[in-house]
């Protein structure tokens, strides 16, 4: 079952039934395009016509951010749970060593995406990891990373480039990528290498990891989530008196 928040289709799933569905889906060899929204990922859409059409066309979109869960319950769609691209991200990797899967790691800076593999492969396995590579390459060499990925016989495919790059680049070259699941992991690599820290739980409950990555980094962050979150609260009012 789907819901529509702001002309944008979210899959009213737990966690538990993403990662059954995604499971079936590697086990049968089919291809599932993920996807994960947040408020800022929703706003940009509106005005983003390649973004918009690379999340509607994913077979999976979940609700990332603690605010959509709660504008589906003011919406009166209400959404289960939210199902975080990072915790995902974590159960899939485990999933892969439970299964024999292997995973693809690209983007990041070099010395992060390799403290990635370091980190899994000393808590697990090398055995789930196909390939890694950076996320500094330009649109002309897109087509020769999609080849790298599909050659490296991975299961799993995370890509941690920045929004909307990575949507745009997994919708047009997945029929070459070819890997079963593939997902925008945004920042998660860094968290992952130790190089950003993530918000404690109760921020995380309580929908305030932007603030988090505020006090963080205040000098980039603050309007980015100022103007983002105003303008989510907006579109979120002006839907709800449109459907009242």
């Amino acid at each position: 079952m789907r819901v529509t928040i702001c002309d944008i289709p979210i899959d009213a799933l737990t966690m538990a039934e993403t990662l059954g569905k995604i499971d079936q889906a590697i086990t049968r060899n089919e291809r599932i395009h993920h996807v994960v929204v947040n408020a800022a990922k929703m706003v940009n859409a509106q005005h983003d016509v390649a973004l918009k059409a690379s999340i509607v066309d994913c077979d999976i979109i979940n609700a990332d951010g603690q605010s959509i869960v709660w504008a589906s319950r003011i919406l009166n769609q209400p959404l289960p749970e939210r199902v975080a691209g990072i915790n995902l991200m974590e159960q899939l990797v485990e999933l892969a060593f439970m299964k024999g899967y292997k995973i693809f790691f690209l983007g990041a800076r070099e010395e992060i995406v390799k403290k990635v593999v370091t980190v899994y492969t000393q808590k697990y396995s090398s055995d789930i990891i196909a390939g890694y590579r950076n996320g500094y390459f330009g649109r002309d060499e897109d087509s020769v990373v999609a080849k790298q990925v599909a050659d490296s016989g991975a299961h799993i495919l995370f890509v941690a480039i920045s929004s909307p790059r990575k949507e745009i680049f997994l919708n047009e070259y997945k029929d070459i990528i070819r890997t079963p699941f593939i997902m925008g992991v945004g920042g998660s690599f860094d968290v992952v290498a130790g190089f950003v820290k993530r918000a404690p739980i109760w921020m995380q409950e309580w929908g305030l990891e932007w603030f988090y990555r505020v006090i963080q980094e205040p000098r980039r962050m603050w309007k980015r989530y100022l103007v983002g979150n105003t303008k989510f609260i907006l579109l979120i009012l002006k839907e709800k008196f449109r459907k009242s």
